[in-house]
């Protein structure tokens, strides 16, 4: 089974990383900040998710994979990750939404596999190293 989602995504390691939200809130703009510290692109604002083996994978659909949208500059192609398991879900919030100091476990579930998710602000000049906190200290 497939699913398309409405989603940026990174790879963080060997995790995939969902960057979910509206058109406008920051996807393609955090997924390259992801990209500048250390993150590979998977998929810029389309999604490809599939079962395989009782885990949930994060692919680009074909039409679009290795391309990401820089605003200001353009479509821009570069190197991507072709497949990686999903491990978190980060929905991006608006500049005005109040965000939870110390939130408590949330998850979704995509295709009938629990993935956990966080709601941080797409644009704070943190929200690149809060994702890699939660890969590297939450997801172990």
């Amino acid at each position: 089974m497939n699913m398309f989602l409405h989603a940026s995504c990174v790879a963080i390691g060997s995790k995939a990383v969902l960057l979910c939200g509206a058109s406008g809130a920051g996807k393609s703009d955090l997924a390259l900040r992801l990209i500048d510290g250390g993150a590979q692109l998977v998929s810029d604002d389309q999604t490809m998710l599939r079962c395989e083996g009782g885990v949930l994978f994060a692919s680009p659909p074909p039409s679009i994979e290795g391309m990401i949208e820089i605003r200001h500059i353009g479509l821009v192609k570069m190197p991507f990750v072709s497949s990686v398991p999903v491990a978190l879900m980060i929905e991006l919030a608006g500049d005005d939404a109040l965000l939870e100091r110390l939130p408590e476990p949330d998850c979704v579930f995509l295709l009938d596999h629990s993935v956990q998710r966080l709601r941080l602000s797409a644009f704070a000049a943190s929200t690149p190293a809060k994702i890699r906190a939660a890969v590297a200290y939450m997801l172990t």
